[in-house]
This record gives structure tokens, C-alpha cells and sequence, in this order.
């Protein structure tokens, strides 16, 4: 199917070539060279790098297929909308406080018929009701976690947040920076190289800093900052702070991918929970899938939950996948030479703990005991608004065209030592005109004399919030529920996960610097918001199968191999050693795509 946008400002006509489905014929008789798990990020990349170099790979998702552009409607105007974006009644998004009273399964004994995760109570939640997962059929128990998942072909890439960042060696070696927990087993060297070739397939747009703890990506046209964001900028740097552009993993000047076009600024980004209809922002299937099918190498199964990764009972090695059929609910078996587990996080580590065989009776590749554990992601909430007056009565602009506005990079613990807490924290934050002001609703007054001001004041507000690294502990993990179980049939996991002092410390931290960067700037700060969110809050969640050079306290090499079994590998964020501050998304595609070539040069001199 061939489907034509129309780019106003060039005049010129964008094709965007789609697949009308991409559903085969799956002979699960077969033995494919490896069969990835997951098809977000991670499964994407895994997908896009052993088929293009020549290996035989079986793709199986646990959601389905949907058509995705006539899902997100981003270039739908809110009046022609029955509800203006509202999911129609029997929806329920999970808020704030349910998350913090309540105790998981959130939907266990809810009145209504779906309940989804709060992201779903976003403006425009019938935009992602056939997104996000049912809560009701995939519960969750143990201590407040606010879980957010999306199951279909691509994952949540459907939906992120689009902010695209590196790390550096002050994360990756954060150990030796500061003496805390552990050291990756890789350093920014090691995986430069990768960035740069997924900043070169994907396309990220941004402008370039030298700041050594935020290295540079190889970047196309930034989106540019808006008055207010400038001013901020300027003041910044006076504190040796920098203001930054939103990095954002979107193509600004166009990629070699017929699936895909560049951004043209439609004004839509800020309108949904995310997603990007023209697939100017990456999402795996035309990013990654869709090419890989064109290579004749891949195959792909939708509605297929993995919840058993298969053993060989004369090697101990990965045999394969047992999976359910979600519409069926039948199961079936996968077989693969290599496993590869690319789930998230959360999902490839209740795949771990339920494969427990004889020749594993402690869960596949759990020899050191760390698999479920040093669970980790970015802690979030405080945050400050401010009135730039100058700006009150300016002409209007158009701001939300966007896929982001500003980021502000870690300052805290390089250099100096913050007293209080380790590690640090980064800021994103926006500002300009918008196709609803926010500020109105805190806008008093009625009629005439309230619209005058709510249009005079839509520009120049401006607002930022934290993202803070969670420490990697030992004793924040998860494990398998002996009772819950999901619509499958398949046993729910169960948190023991909360936030320590360091964070609590580091959020205190968060407010007063972001209050005192706005005064600085002259910036009259009209609200400061001290509260954390609840924990899962930032969608980040990273950790349960760690790297490491050490077998006994490591679940995976450099390579994201596992120790015990040397033809598994976790390739999604469950590696990852320690959480740092920044998005992870680019850096889980850079880590696959240098695993996945380490896997077909081995699986090539039949090493696995």
C-alpha cells in the first residue's frame, strides 16, 4: 500500500511506502538460526542486524499488528473527534494516587471493563487504547510499581518519548568515577562505533555540545529553541550549565528507508501520549522490521507470548522458545541454534525465572543468582514553571510542531561531590505556543476577559522536569508470584522495589536547582513541584541481568551473552549495570546491534 503526505513547505510529494500486513506463513517445524523475543528496540535492532548478515531469524511479538497510522490520527483536529481524544466509556487509566494506595493488581476488582496504565489518562487516550496493555489481563503484584506496557508489533516505540541520548564514561564507568556499585565491562569507546551506525540508520536531530559526560551524536537539523528557551540557554552557560536542543531519534533531513519520511513540523507531536504517523520519529517495524522482512531472511509472529526458553536436556544449551498463542491460547514450541531475549526489561526477566529445567533448576542463566535483581531506572517529579513577561502579548508561533523541546545535561557529581547523594540528574522542558495552552487551566476568571489572557500568557510559560539515575541495589529486584497468574495463564511477576535515600535526597536537589537556574535567568518562577512519582513512573526500567566480567556476580558478558548458556542472549535494557540519567533507548539499539554482530561472526565459526 503506498500512501502520499504532501510537505507543505517544500512543496514536494513524500512517499511513504507501508506494509498493508506483514503476516506469513510460520513453519514451526523448521530449526531458524536464532529466534528473537521482542520486537521494540532491542528485538528490532536484533532482527535488522543478523538478517543482513545472512542468518535465518524468527520474530516473535506477544501483540499484534495494527494498523498503526489509523490508530494515532496525529493529524486529526480534536473537534472532529466524538470526544476530542477521550477513549469512550469502560476505559480507565490508572492516576497517581490509586498507584500509591492501592496495591498491585491495580485492576483486580475494578468496575471497569479495561484499565490501562496511566499514560492511557494522557490527552487523547483513544489514541492508545489498542496500545497499551489491559491491566486486567496482565496483572502485576508486589510493592507500587507503575507499569507501563505496550504490546504489538514495535512495542512501546510506537509511543516513546523520542529523546535519543548517549552515555559516557561517567556512566559506564561510574565505579571508578565515584566508588559506587560496579563498573560496565564495556567503556564509551567499546560502543561509539554503534552509536554513530544507529545515528546514521535511524537519524537523530540535534546540535552538537563537546560536553565530555553527554558525547555528541552524529546529528541532523536541530529543531530550534523558542524565545524563552534561548534566554534560559544564555543564563545557563554563564553557570557553566548547558541548554541544549531536544536530542530527539528523529530525521530531520531524511534517511534512505522507503518506510519513513523526514519531519515537516505538522504541529502534532505534543498533542498524543506520542507516535508518529509518517514515521519521521523512529519506531522499530519501519526503522528496523519491515527492511529485515525485505531481506528474505526474516519471519514474523505476532500474538505469540514467550513464556519458556527451551533446553536441550543433553547440553544444557537454549533449544528455543515455548510460546501461547494470544488469540487461541494454544501452545506451541519456536526452535532456534541461538535465543535471543529482547522482551524489556521487566519482560525478558519473568522469561528467565519461569525457565527452570533440571539442568537449571535456579532459572536459565541465573548461576550467579543476580538474574531479577540490581533492578533499576530513572526516579521523576520534581520540576519548575516559569513567566518569562516579556514574552506576555507576543505574536503567536508555532512551537508544538515538534518532537521536543529542550534538554538540560547532568551538572551534579562530575567535578565537584554534591553532598547527600551520588550520581545525577538532567532536565527536560518545553515552552511556547501550543494547540491548547495548559497554562488555562489555572487561569482564573470567565468569558472575554479570560481568553484575552490565556492568549496572552500562552507563550510565555516555560517549564522543565528531572530525570534522575536510580541506583543499581541488589536488593531492589523481582521474582515470579506463586499464585497470580495472566489471562495466559502464565505467572504474573511480582515487585519488591523501592526508592532510597540517595534519590530521595537527589529529588530535593532537583527542585531547589531548577527554581534557582529560572531566578537566575530572570525567569518569575510561578510553581515548584516537590513530589516523586511513583516508582516506574519514567517508563525507564533497566537492570535484572546485568553485565559483568565476573560470572559469579554478572548474568551476561560484554556482549550480552549469558555466562551460563553461550547461546542466550538479553539484548534490551535487563543488561544494562546501571541505570545513569539519561533515555536509554539509543544506547539499548547501539548495545544490540555490537552484540548481534559478535553473535553472527560466532554463530558463523559455529561457536554457538
Amino acid at each position: 500500500m503506498l500512501t502520499a503526505f504532501r510537505n507543505i513547505k517544500e512543496e514536494k510529494m513524500t512517499l511513504i511506502r507501508f506494509r498493508a500486513s506483514p503476516e506469513q506463513d510460520v513453519d514451526l517445524s523448521r530449526t531458524y538460526d536464532a529466534v528473537v523475543v521482542g520486537s521494540g528496540a532491542a528485538g528490532g535492532m536484533a532482527a535488522h542486524v543478523l538478517t543482513s548478515q545472512g542468518m535465518k531469524v524468527l520474530l516473535l511479538e506477544a501483540g499484534k499488528k495494527i494498523p498503526i497510522e489509523q490508530e494515532l490520527r496525529s493529524m486529526q483536529w480534536p473537534y472532529d473527534h466524538p470526544r476530542r481524544g477521550d477513549a469512550p466509556p469502560g476505559y480507565h487509566a490508572i492516576r497517581f494516587n490509586e498507584y500509591n494506595i492501592r496495591k498491585p493488581p491495580y485492576a483486580k476488582g475494578s468496575a471497569f471493563k479495561h484499565v490501562f496504565s496511566y499514560v492511557g489518562g494522557w490527552g487523547g487516550s483513544d489514541y492508545v487504547k489498542n496500545i497499551l496493555v489491559d491491566e486486567k489481563d496482565n496483572p502485576y503484584t508486589g510493592t507500587k510499581y507503575a507499569w507501563v506496557r505496550a504490546r504489538l508489533l514495535g512495542g512501546k516505540t510506537n509511543i516513546w518519548g523520542r529523546l535519543a541520548l548517549r552515555l559516557s564514561d561517567y556512566d559506564f564507568k561510574g565505579k571508578t568515577h565515584d566508588g559506587y556499585g560496579e563498573d560496565w565491562p564495556i567503556s564509551y569507546a567499546d560502543l561509539e562505533p554503534y552509536y554513530d551506525k544507529v545515528d546514521l540508520y535511524l537519524g537523530i536531530s540535534g546540535h552538537k555540545e563537546n560536553l565530555p559526560h553527554l558525547p555528541d551524536s552524529l546529528f541532523q537539523r536541530p529543531n530550534k529553541l523558542t524565545a524563552p528557551e534561548v534566554k534560559l540557554r544564555k543564563s545557563l552557560a554563564t553557570m557553566g550549565r548547558t541548554l541544549t536542543p531536544y536530542r530527539a531519534g528523529v530525521t530531520t533531513d531524511g534517511v534512505k528507508n522507503k518506510y519513513r519520511s523526514k519531519c515537516f513540523g505538522r504541529g502534532a507531536c505534543g498533542r498524543r501520549p506520542g507516535g508518529c504517523d509518517i514515521h519521521a520519529a523512529f519506531d522499530s517495524p519501519t526503522g528496523l522490521i519491515y527492511p529485515a522482512m525485505d531481506t528474505g531472511n526474516l519471519t514474523l509472529r505476532t500474538n505469540s507470548t514467550a513464556h519458556e526458553v527451551l533446553v536441550d536436556p543433553n547440553t544444557g544449551k537454549a533449544r528455543g522458545v515455548s510460546f501461547v498463542d494470544s488469540q487461541n491460547h494454544r501452545t506451541y514450541e519456536a526452535k532456534a541454534k541461538v535465543v535471543i531475549l529482547a522482551a524489556s526489561t521487566l519482560e525478558s526477566a519473568r522469561l528467565l525465572l519461569l525457565s527452570k529445567s533440571r539442568q537449571h533448576p535456579n532459572c536459565i542463566g541465573n548461576s550467579s543468582g543476580h538474574v531479577g535483581h540490581n533492578f533499576c531506572e530513572h526516579v521523576m517529579g520534581p520540576g519548575v514553571t516559569g513567566l518569562v513577561k516579556e514574552m506576555v502579548g507576543a505574536p503567536p508561533t508555532l512551537d508544538d510542531g515538534k518532537p521536543g523541546g529542550f534538554y538540560v545535561p547532568r551538572f551534579r557529581n562530575l567535578q565537584d561531590k554534591q553532598p547527600g547523594f551520588v550520581r545525577g540528574y538532567g532536565f527536560e522542558g518545553s515552552s511556547g505556543f501550543g494547540l491548547f495552552p495548559d497554562s488555562a487551566w489555572g487561569t482564573p476568571g470567565f468569558g472575554g476577559q479570560f481568553k484575552k489572557s490565556v492568549r496572552e500568557h500562552a507563550g510565555a510559560f516555560i517549564s522543565m522536569g528531572a530525570f534522575g539515575e536510580v541506583l543499581a541495589r541488589y536488593e531492589n529486584y523481582v521474582d515470579i508470584d506463586p499464585e497470580v497468574k495472566d489471562a495466559w495463564g502464565i505467572p504474573a511477576l511480582r515487585f519488591h522495589y523501592e526508592f532510597s535515600d540517595n534519590e530521595k535526597k537527589m529529588c530535593e536537589d532537583m527542585a531547589n536547582a531548577g527554581k534557582e537556574m529560572f531566578e537566575a535567568a530572570g525567569i518569575e518562577v510561578v510553581g515548584v513541584d516537590k513530589n516523586i512519582l511513583t516508582e516506574g513512573w519514567s517508563i525507564h526500567e533497566l537492570g535484572t541481568a546485568r553485565m559483568g566480567n565476573d560470572p559469579k556476580t554478572s548474568v551476561l558478558n560484554q556482549f550480552q551473552q549469558s555466562h551460563d548458556v553461550k547461546n542466550l542472549f538479553v539484548v534490551d535494557g535487563s543488561s544494562h549495570v546501571s541505570a545513569s540519567c539519561q533515555n536509554p533507548t539509543w544506547t539499548i539499539m547501539a548495545l544490540a546491534w555490537r552484540s548481534c554482530e559478535h553473535l553472527a561472526d560466532e554463530f558463523k565459526r559455529g561457536n554457538l
